[in-house]
């Protein structure tokens, strides 16, 4: 008995060579419609059409041609169940064995920002879905492909014999997977359109890959990405394979360095090029300057031993210099928007070094939510880079800020609220010099960055994530020489350590907004 075969694909890559093997090795017959005909048609390969097969005409231009009872019937039918077989007879059905679908674009049509809403309407596939959630569910006796890259692997399973019971429970796993985040997709981009920002949390993050394991070789783990978005998208041009703490920590590289502009192009002179040096999610270093190789070298001074083995973050195109200054540090991962070919070339001599290229598009088209999970749920929550509101700042205490030191304070509030709390940053001259993370109080956290800081911390300025309601922050910031400090404010106390920096001589500023990261 001859098998049939139903064939409708939105991406046709690859369809013609698996339409031909099918057809001239395995005597499947086709059926198909639309665009997928006529592709097939064009490559002189033998096609019934879906009207021609139901013996109904397409309505509604093309909205309806795969939704009837000979489609359906036949997908739906399963072997060797005698009442199936008497319907399929009497309604003179044939069973289809074969069914290649893949969906509308829909993705791909509302990642244009100007696309209308008509557009984005009719490319919600029905007849699509429809089909290939039939096929799934009834996937023991019928086959169900959604992607061209199961076409080979399929052919060749093919070739030996027939598709095994768990081939076919793997590929309508793929399938039923396929339609819920084309599902997802609908849903979300009609909640951006017309919903509210309490919306049920929908989001599809299909399987990138297996890691080796988690955070620790004992645990697991995989990575799921969204597509064309963040990570998902990031090119990596050399290196060992990510890890989960790689992961982590670029993660924290691209939202620090994120604060001083991010871009591709190459002669960016408007943009001060600066460089973060990451370890365990938390900045060790972090440097601005008008050249990028000093900017990293000034990052590496702010803490070299840390620095060990860490992540670097740069926000312009990495050139040759840059690189040289780099190749020589135990790295695990340098990400940038572009490199030069001579500085690919430089870093490629460090053969398990981790290079990615990541587009600021790519970080665009990510979304504004951060999602966490905790046992059983998720929290999502919007990320938290807007731009600082400067207007809202107020000098707090009786001695007056210099343009410098407003600088320096600026610099270390946007780095501040990248360390995890409690966090302190010692900086001057637009670099760190100490920072003080995740303490389980401030004055503990200060004295670490304080420490680092040594001899630099005088004349230097101190920021913190949070409020300082106590006046021991300020004393020990005296005593290392710090000359101006940048806080939330908000405490009922505030008053307590403006009146520590009026009898020091330290000037306060306060943002009225805390940046607490956990």
């Amino acid at each position: 008995m001859t098998r049939i075969a139903l064939l409708s694909v939105s991406n046709k890559e690859g369809l013609v060579p698996l339409a031909q093997e099918l057809t001239t090795r395995h005597g499947f017959q086709i059926i198909s419609s639309g665009g997928t005909a006529s592709v097939l048609e064009e490559a002189n390969i033998k096609v019934t059409r879906v009207a021609d097969y139901t013996g109904a005409e397409e309505i509604l231009g093309g909205r309806v041609k795969t939704l009837h009872p000979r489609i359906h019937g036949g997908i739906l039918a399963k072997e060797g169940d005698s009442s199936h077989q008497i319907d399929l007879e009497k309604q003179n059905i044939k069973k289809i064995d074969l069914v290649i679908v893949n969906l509308y674009p829909f993705e791909e049509t509302v990642s244009n920002p100007k696309v209308d809403w008509e557009s984005a309407i009719e490319n919600i596939d029905i007849g699509g879905p429809a089909m290939v959630r039939a096929a799934a569910k009834n996937h023991q006796s019928v086959i169900v492909l959604t992607s061209p890259n199961q076409y080979i692997p399929f052919l060749k399973e093919l070739v030996s014999g027939e598709i095994t019971k768990e081939t076919r429970a793997k590929l309508a796993l793929q399938a039923f997977n396929h339609t819920a985040n084309y599902d997802i997709a609908i849903s979300n981009w009609l909640n951006k359109k017309i919903g509210s920002s309490n919306f049920p949390f929908l989001k599809s993050f299909p399987l990138k890959q297996t890691l080796r394991y988690g955070e620790n070789p004992h645990q697991s783990a995989s990575w799921y990405s969204a597509k064309n978005q963040g990570w998902g998208e990031a090119k990596q041009l050399q290196g060992k394979e990510l890890s989960t703490n790689n992961l982590l920590d670029l993660e924290a590289a691209i939202a620090t360095i994120r604060e001083f502009g991010y871009g591709e192009n190459k002669n960016i002179e408007e943009m001060q090029k600066a460089a973060a040096i990451i370890k365990h999610t938390n900045p060790c270093g972090v440097a601005l300057d008008q050249k990028l190789s000093t900017a990293f070298s000034r990052a590496l001074e702010g803490d070299p031993v840390s620095a060990f083995g860490g992540i670097v973050a740069l926000n312009c195109n990495v050139d040759a210099e840059t690189a040289k200054e780099m190749v020589d540090l135990f790295l695990e991962c340098i990400v940038a928007p572009t490199y030069d070919d001579e500085a690919k070339q430089i870093l490629s001599k460090k053969n398990n070094l981790r290079v990615i290229e990541l587009s600021k598009s790519s970080i665009e088209n990510s979304g504004g939510k951060y999602i966490r999970s905790i046992l059983g749920g998720v929290l999502v929550q919007d990320v938290d880079d807007k731009n600082i509101n400067k207007s809202d700042w107020e000098i707090a205490t009786s001695k007056s800020i210099s343009e410098k030191e407003r600088k320096d304070l600026e610099f270390a509030w946007k780095i501040v609220r990248h360390v995890r709390s409690n966090a302190i940053v010692i900086a001057s001259s637009s670099q760190t010099i100490g920072i003080g993370a995740g303490q389980m109080n401030r004055v503990g956290a200060a004295k670490i960055a304080l420490e680092m800081a040594g001899d630099k911390s005088k004349g230097s300025v101190l920021a913190s994530d949070g409020f300082l309601p106590f006046e021991d922050t300020v004393h020990l910031a005296a005593k290392h020489g710090i000359i101006a400090i940048i806080q939330p404010g908000g405490s009922i106390r505030d008053q307590s350590s403006i009146d520590a920096c009026n009898e020091l001589g330290i000037s306060m500023l306060l943002t009225k907004r805390r940046h607490f990261l956990h």
